[in-house]
């Protein structure tokens, strides 16, 4: 049956009720009403819309009724009417204008959204297919809310409704969550988020939940003082618990973590990959270098000595990254679920993987033995380390071994195990003999230097901090990440080559505002820093060579980290500052970033290696997708950094009163952030409790300094703290300062423009 063609028209004023009734005696003769006449009796007798009022009012007799039965089953299912009960009634028209919600999972190709607000009683929500014109200046993605002009869809089978978005609205604000804590009449909920309120929850709105579960509520108020109540929603788990921890900030940032079903049936439907018409590079003896606690494996490496005379003292360099894109199509579940998620998230006791386990940890996974479809690369390097030609492939391989970053490194210092002797002469040797060539280059190439080491946390079976420790950084890391790097540059090479669109992972310079603060904080420690008009890396790995020699050259590290912008997604093209590279895109990590899978799909295009590359139609669309997963890039960051504050948390919580090693590693107005030596934690120290003199905020020096002594705490001071309070929950931590700070001459107020800031805490009481 064709479908309705009368979605969203208005209904009848009430003066054509006489019209109507004419109508509907004209049919007494048995004549079977049309749609428009039903939904017209609909709007004028709301109240006396049974199919028996409707065969009444149509003089509809015998088998004719059997007919009408079937029409308004045919309108029912076409969304134009609805029935409770017995009774029918006009489903509800959307206004011209209205708010509409992009569902996260919806096709970013096709977006279909609902109406924000919505009577149940109207019926089924219905669907508003989300049109956007290719210069449209509001180009919404999944996810987004988004206030619309709405017309109704005249396309049969399709959406209810189109919408051509006017404006891009905030996002409704996500639920609440927090702990529960069993009181005498009900319990209270404890916020998670630091500056949250706790709030009362009857006995009967507890949905289950028992005391110290963490729980999703509902936030309302009662009665005329207005006291905020909740009501439990969804029980969550108990946030002590294994691997319970980081639920928190799953929730609270809302990263879904849990495949639908549809994906997953997916997933588990695909087959191995059709090795059949791929080049064959099973003869090369590849190797994964990874941590030893690595699930999948995105990449294999191996190299030889160049045979050409032309490049003697050269390198072959191959490098083998997992073929997602013969498994992840363009419109599939997976993809649509991929590019929601934007890249795997990773903390300290769990991982939650962009693409399901099937897919990450198996077929796309190049373990070791085991044939596995790849996009190869060839790169030929000269002695020097500089890169001589590339190629792309589309193949199959085997990896011969699968290795830890400490397995390699400790071969090839003189000391394999069983399972690293047979590969040191014929794998592990060339491969650090390439590195060494190449790593001329890169010194040459002068990417930033920065040294900022990297703390691992240990969790005990309970999911809880057993330890911290620092990680050496090996020879084996460098290899790894050079490699992955020469190849990310061949990507973006060959794609402008080819003229196909892609997503560079773009750095831009810092801004001339940051080089200005910069400038006067390293002035105040006497480091001349002027690098002119026109910034480069070299310019700040001189300062951070000169800043070796001094005694604190963790300040300098952290000054120059903060002066720097963040890294993005972007269809154009600004090149990688800190890699100092003209162009630069992310290839070597498809299983577990979606913006690799956008590259890969490029080149297979490009190169006419399948016919599951880019679609065209994608082109118009990288601009959004590059925002998308440079959000959830961001989104995953702040994840694992709140979970590492809440680990850590618990873990100092039962030491509050012991003394700790630390460094200051931010100041603002309000006080001091202070992160400690063994673990990494960071906490606080209000500026009201450093000491009975008034404390200026010098933001050239970024310090806190006494008006009256000219006591100073700087950044990346050397400190000695007491904890004095812990708050797992929220991840927070407050110090007190056991240290005296280093005495400067007490900072002079001009009349006019001060370039410091006084805090307005009064005066302070000496606690040392």
């Amino acid at each position: 049956m064709a479908r309705n063609d009368n979605r969203g028209r208005l209904p009848k004023a009430p003066d054509q009720r006489h019209a109507h009734k004419t109508r509907a005696k004209q049919n007494r003769d048995g004549q079977i009403p049309t749609r428009d006449q039903i939904v017209e009796y609909l709007d004028i007798n709301p109240h006396n819309a049974s199919k028996r009022d409707i065969a009444k009012a149509f003089g509809i007799r015998g088998d004719d009724r059997i007919i009408l039965k079937a029409l308004l089953k045919e309108m029912e299912d076409d969304g134009l009417i609805n029935r409770t009960r017995k009774t029918y009634r006009r489903t509800a028209v959307l206004p011209s204008v209205t708010v509409i919600d992009i569902p996260k999972d919806t096709d970013p190709n096709y977006m279909i959204g609902h109406p924000d607000k919505w009577d149940d009683d109207d019926g089924e929500r219905p669907g508003v297919l989300i049109v956007v014109a290719k210069d449209a200046k509001i180009v919404p993605g999944p996810g987004d809310r988004v206030l619309a002009r709405v017309s109704p869809n005249e396309v049969p089978d399709g959406p209810a409704y189109l919408a051509k978005p006017m404006k891009i609205l905030d996002a409704p604000r996500k639920s609440l969550i927090g702990v529960v804590r069993m009181v005498e009449r009900g319990a209270r909920l404890v916020p998670v988020e630091r500056k949250g309120r706790e709030m009362q929850i009857h006995a009967g709105d507890l949905n289950g939940a028992k005391d110290g579960d963490l729980v999703e509520v509902e936030q309302a108020v009662a009665g005329r003082a207005m006291v905020p109540k909740a009501k439990v929603v969804n029980v969550i788990g108990n946030p002590l618990s294994e691997k319970a921890v980081s639920l928190i900030a799953l929730h609270n940032l809302e990263i879904p973590h849990k495949f639908p079903n549809s994906v997953i049936a997916e997933s588990e439907a695909a087959k191995p990959a059709d090795l059949t018409g791929r080049e064959d590079w099973r003869h090369l003896p590849f190797v994964t270098i990874d941590p030893a606690t690595a699930k999948d494996h995105d990449d294999a490496v191996y190299a030889q000595l160049d045979e050409d005379p032309a490049n003697e003292g050269g390198f072959v360099v191959y490098v083998a990254i997992a073929d997602v894109a013969h498994y992840v199509r363009p419109g599939s579940e997976m993809e649509r679920e991929a590019l929601l998620r934007g890249n795997s998230v990773y903390f300290p006791d769990r991982v939650v993987p962009m693409l399901p386990e099937k897919i990450s940890n198996n077929l796309c996974s190049l373990i070791e033995l085991q044939n596995r479809a790849a996009l190869g690369l060839r790169m030929v390097f000269d002695s020097d380390g500089e890169k001589v030609s590339h190629s792309f492939h589309r193949t199959l391989i085997r990896s011969a071994a699968k290795l830890s970053y400490q397995q390699a490194q400790t071969a090839i210092d003189g000391h394999p195990d069983d399972k690293t002797q047979p590969l040191l002469e014929p794998i592990l040797k060339p491969l650090f003999a390439a590195f060494t060539a190449m790593e001329r280059a890169q010194k040459k190439r002068g990417p930033l230097a920065l040294d900022l080491p990297e703390r691992k946390i240990i969790l005990n079976d309970k999911g809880m901090v057993q330890d911290v420790h620092i990680p050496e950084r090996l020879t084996a890391h460098r290899l790894i990440e050079e490699m992955m790097i020469q190849s990310n540059v061949c990507a973006a090479e060959t794609l402008e080559k080819h003229k196909v669109p892609l997503l560079y992972r773009a750095h831009d310079a810092p801004s001339q505002q940051k080089m200005i603060g910069l400038k006067e904080a390293l002035s105040s420690m006497e480091l001349n820093f002027n690098p002119g008009d026109t910034v480069k890396p070299d310019h700040f790995n001189r300062i951070l060579a000169m800043a070796e020699k001094s005694d604190n050259p963790h300040l300098v590290n952290e000054m120059i980290l903060r002066s720097q912008a963040q890294a993005e997604y972007t269809h154009e093209n600004y090149g990688h500052f800190g890699l100092n590279l003209r162009r630069y895109a992310h290839f070597t990590s498809p299983i577990r970033r979606y913006a690799d899978l956008i590259v890969h799909r490029a080149l297979i295009r490009a190169l006419k290696l399948g016919n599951d590359g880019l679609p065209p139609e994608t082109d118009s669309k990288l601009p959004m997708i590059g925002e998308q997963i440079s959000m959830t890039e961001r989104r995953a960051m702040a994840a694992e950094r709140e979970t590492t504050d809440r680990l850590l948390a618990y873990f100092l919580a039962d030491q509050v009163g012991a003394t700790f090693p630390g460094r200051i590693a931010g100041v603002i107005g309000a006080g001091l952030f202070v992160r400690l030596d063994k673990s990494g934690a960071d906490g606080f120290i209000p500026a009201g409790t450093l000491g009975s003199d008034y404390f200026l905020h010098d933001e050239g020096q970024q310090a806190l300094i006494g008006e009256r002594t000219g006591e100073r705490f700087r950044i990346g001071d050397q400190v000695e703290v007491r904890l004095v309070e812990a708050e797992p929950l929220a991840g927070s931590l407050r110090f007190e300062m056991l240290t005296t700070g280093e005495q400067v001459k007490p900072p002079r107020r001009s009349r006019g423009r001060s370039p410091v800031r006084k805090t307005t805490f009064g005066k302070r009481r000496n606690k040392r």
